[in-house]
């Protein structure tokens, strides 16, 4: 697997909102046993994972996702009933389930099974930790040039930005105003179109709970920049054309299905190309029965356009459940690909520097420009 399946879900005509286009995602019939549901954190958002004995990832945490493949609780998942509340849910009042704050305390790993056929995971979290993971553990040889601090302690501590989804003008009021569609299941995030996110789910009411939680979610430096001097998009309306016969209901529905179809096939054309013609590197978080938790990252290819890293439950047969993607800047992009290139070169300077196709001195000055400077010697 390295590319991502998103089989069974069809695109309806976008809606724009100043320089926010959203792309419904519908499914013909939901992903049948598997079901999600939010949990929400007390406290601003800022959370920590004890990711092992001594290694912490701090950043804003708003909420977490449960993973429900257990089938239990009422009409089976997928068949359109809904089941009972995940832990981290209540019912109240006769409204759909909604979000229950639990107390902020450490999160123990980015995916922890709970009781019963359960796993909570952090959203986006998953993602984001992988990529700051992108050979952490430093230089594997003790070239000289390399400091004492670089060769104990790797890259710790990393860091990288990033942009509350409230931030990006136009997004909120985007998700506030626009209708949702009877079977979504998702949405693809355009700002001045660019793609900025992915969101799938596996069920229509998961979409309708999860749907304003995006503006909770973190957006990449580029997406920000975009949204706050990007002008309006254009709208691409889908029209029926006076040339058209229409003699009736029949013809009128053949004409508006056809109309959809085109625009499916130019989003899929002009938009999504970047997300779903990338070759992915994946990595298994947690076996879920016939379903798998992945996390991924792209080649890094510096002359590539968008790329993205993101989570993604599939089913056996590969078919996307969940998906949720992050949009690097052109800065992360470079600090992957050069993070690649020395850990390709076993962080010999000279054979790194042959692979950028630079000159030593203009991998030294790369090196720090990235933000890695902390690697070397003070002298080199």
């Amino acid at each position: 697997m390295n590319r991502l399946e998103l089989t069974g879900l069809t695109v309806r005509p976008a809606q724009v909102w100043g320089g926010v286009r959203l792309v419904p995602l519908v499914r013909a019939s939901p992903v049948g046993g598997l079901r999600l549901h939010r949990e929400v954190y007390e406290g601003m958002g800022a959370g920590i994972v004890e990711l092992g004995p001594r290694e912490r990832y701090l950043s804003y945490i708003p909420h977490g996702l449960v993973a429900d493949w257990s089938g239990g609780g009422g009409p089976a998942a997928g068949t359109g009933g809904r089941r009972s509340a995940a832990y981290g849910t209540q019912f109240g009042g006769g409204e759909a389930p909604r979000a229950m704050p639990l107390p902020a305390l450490p999160h123990h790993r980015m995916a922890k099974r709970r009781p019963g056929d359960r796993l909570r995971f952090l959203p986006l979290h998953l993602a984001l930790e992988g990529y700051l993971a992108l050979h952490f553990g430093g230089p594997s040889t003790a070239w000289e040039e390399w400091s004492r601090a670089a060769l104990r302690d790797g890259l710790s501590p990393r860091a990288e930005d990033a942009y509350l989804g409230l931030s990006v003008r136009g997004l909120g009021d985007a998700l506030r105003v626009f209708e949702i569609h009877p079977d979504q299941c998702g949405v693809m995030v355009y700002v001045s179109d660019a793609l900025a996110a992915a969101f799938v789910v596996p069920h229509p009411d998961d979409y309708r709970l999860l749907h304003a939680s995006l503006v909770e979610d973190l957006y990449g430096e580029l997406v920000h920049q975009y949204a706050l001097y990007g002008a309006p998009v254009p709208e691409s309306p889908v029209r029926i054309t006076g040339e058209e016969h229409i003699g009736g209901l029949g013809d009128l529905r053949a004409a508006a299905l056809a109309r959809q179809r085109e625009w499916a096939q130019t989003h899929d054309t002009l938009f999504a190309r970047e997300l779903l013609d990338t070759s992915y590197t994946f990595d298994r978080v947690y076996r879920m029965k016939s379903f798998t938790l992945w996390r991924f990252l792209p080649p890094f290819v510096r002359d590539g356009g968008g790329q993205h890293i993101g989570e993604t439950i599939t089913d056996h047969k590969g078919r996307v459940a969940y998906l949720k993607t992050f949009r690097l800047s052109d800065a992360q992009i470079r600090r992957g690909h050069l993070l690649r290139t020395l850990a390709g070169a076993d962080w010999e300077p000279d054979r790194a520097a042959a692979a950028l196709g630079a000159s030593r001195a203009e991998l030294i000055r790369r090196i720090r420009a990235a933000g890695f400077g902390a690697l070397l010697k003070g002298g080199v």
